[in-house]
Order: C-alpha cells, then sequence, then structure tokens
C-alpha cells in the first residue's frame, strides 16, 4: 500500500521538529548551561533540556510509526502536534492542521486497515 504524500510531509515535519530541539539543547548546553552558576538556574536549564529530549524523541518516534503506517505513530504525531500548539503562530497552524488531518475518519481507517 502506497504512503499519501501528506503522511510523508507530515512524518517529514516530525523529524524537523526534533532537529530544532536538538539545536534547542545544543544551545541551552553550550550557551546557558556553563554560565549559571545558581542551583535554581541549572535545575530549570536540566528541565528544559530534558523536556526538549522528550519531545525530540516522541516526534522521532512518531515520525518512523507514520512511515510504517502504524497505528501509534498516527496517535504519537497527534500528541506531538497538541504539544506544538503553544508555538504561536506557526505551531498553532500546523499543530491544529496535523491534528484535523490524522483525526479524519478515512485517515484512521486507513492506518487501521493498513494494520492487517
Amino acid at each position: 500500500m502506497r504512503r499519501p504524500d501528506s503522511i510523508v510531509l507530515i512524518a517529514i515535519w516530525q523529524f524537523l521538529s526534533a532537529a530544532g530541539c536538538f539545536i534547542g539543547i545544543a544551545a541551552m548546553s553550550l550557551f546557558a548551561l556553563p554560565y549559571t552558576w545558581d542551583p535554581g538556574g541549572i535545575f530549570g536549564i536540566s528541565i528544559g533540556i530534558a523536556c526538549c529530549a522528550c519531545f525530540a524523541g516522541a516526534a522521532i518516534a512518531g515520525g518512523i510509526g507514520l512511515l510504517m503506517l502504524k497505528n501509534w505513530g498516527r496517535i504519537l504525531t497527534i500528541v506531538t502536534a497538541a504539544l506544538i500548539v503553544i508555538a504561536i503562530p506557526i505551531g498553532t497552524i500546523i499543530g491544529i492542521l496535523i491534528i484535523i488531518y490524522l483525526a479524519k475518519e478515512d485517515v484512521r481507517q486507513y492506518f487501521i486497515g493498513s494494520q492487517s
């Protein structure tokens, strides 16, 4: 069964989101963490790095799941799209479009139908 182009496009978006997170992790690690002497600041930056790493992992897993046409990949991508909705304005628009597309009944049936 051939993957729809929109699924491939969403998977690419997931991988680009993960790459952005890795850039953020590198920036926090290189530019913020070495110059923070306050324990509260170190803790806050560490929490930011951990959140970015978790999101990047979820985005990569969701993108791979989409490319493999797995329903868990669709669900994980909906979750990560819901998280990027807070990134106003581009993340909000793209996140809502991804949620709407992946929640459509024919797309849901496509993923469920490809499992058998």
